[in-house]
């Protein structure tokens, strides 16, 4: 039932999304819906494949982690833990669960940082970030290829919400859209190397701890 009415909510907001992209000035609100009907998508999946409270835990637990150290290093301009921590939760815990620990941690750490309008697409992309982590988990053991797949979603992380600002804020031509990528780029570069050294300097170490952790929230019962 949950699941049904979360696809009614989503295909709403997309329709209403559609109607506001029909002109230029409600751009903003038209991506804002749109991924609102995203991320209305992805919690349902969530609810559908959640099998306990204690996964629920779970999830609440590295996602509170991964927000408190995007909090941590907020000073440092671009540089975002958050990313390689999220990858390695979808890596070492599955998709839905990396979906999840991204978007929840981009929420919570929010209230530290600032909501906005951006929240729902940060939610979005670092949800992303989870589900990418899970797709290459079997490669991912390796700091080189951590390294690699974490510079290359920092890049496209933060091109992603480049664009949305573009679209959302800015004249629809190719000088402004120049401009914003130009603008945001030494920060995006900054992303990119600094989940370069995160993941060489504890990568495959926190991979171990989140699934240590993960086998001891499992319970089997087994019946005499």
């Amino acid at each position: 039932m949950a699941s049904r009415v979360a696809v009614l909510a989503s295909a709403a907001a997309l329709g209403a999304a559609a109607w506001a992209a029909l002109d230029p000035d409600r751009g903003g609100l038209a991506v804002l819906l749109a991924g609102f009907a995203v991320l209305v998508v992805g919690a349902a999946a969530l609810e559908s494949g959640t099998e306990s409270v204690k996964d629920l835990a779970l999830i609440a637990t590295v996602a509170g982690v991964a927000a408190a150290a995007r909090v941590l290093f907020a000073p440092i301009p671009g540089v975002q833990p958050l990313t390689v921590m999220v990858v390695v939760a979808g890596a070492s815990l599955g998709a839905r669960r990396g979906f999840a620990v991204g978007a929840v941690a981009a929420l919570a750490s929010n209230f530290f940082l600032g909501q906005g309008v951006w929240t729902p697409w940060q939610m979005l992309a670092w949800g992303a970030c989870g589900l990418g982590g899970a797709a290459a988990a079997r490669v991912l053991r390796r700091r080189i290829a951590l390294a690699v797949l974490t510079f290359a979603l920092g890049l496209a992380f933060s091109a992603f919400l480049d664009v949305w600002e573009w679209y959302a804020f800015f004249p629809h031509t190719g000088a402004a859209f120049t401009l914003q990528m130009s603008r945001g780029f030494p920060f995006d570069l900054a992303h990119a190397i600094g989940n370069v050294v995160i993941s060489v300097a504890i990568g495959p170490e926190l991979r171990r701890v989140l699934e240590r952790y993960e086998r001891r929230t499992r319970v089997e019962i087994a019946w005499a």
